[in-house]
């Protein structure tokens, strides 16, 4: 009996994709100093220096929104670390997987 490629390629991807999928927060790494990255409303930056914003986009097929949303905001407060930001702003979030964030030096 001979077994065709398609066939072979098709029983090695689909684990991969499940176990990508099963640990997909696992993948945004924690760079050093996101942790001190605080996220606060819109109202409470007044006072503070605007930093710019993002889109953020990640992969949320079959994916729990909890977990999605984490990601994205692990995702801002990597980026603020970045750019010399110490909070973050959630912003519209027209589909799952999708968000803007805005980015404030607001302490000294």
């Amino acid at each position: 009996m001979k077994i065709s490629n398609g066939i072979i390629a098709i029983v090695a991807i689909v684990p991969l994709i499940a176990a990508l999928n099963g640990c997909a927060s696992r993948i945004i790494g924690v760079r050093e100093g996101s942790e001190r990255v605080s996220l606060a409303d819109a109202n409470q930056v007044a006072s503070c220096q605007s930093k710019g914003g993002i889109i953020i986009s990640i992969f949320a097929k079959g994916r729990d929104g909890k977990e999605v949303e984490d990601n994205m905001y692990q995702m801002a407060r990597n980026k603020a670390v970045d750019i010399g930001a110490d909070t973050v702003v959630k912003g519209e979030s027209p589909e799952l997987g999708k968000r803007t964030f805005d980015f404030y030096k607001c302490r000294p």
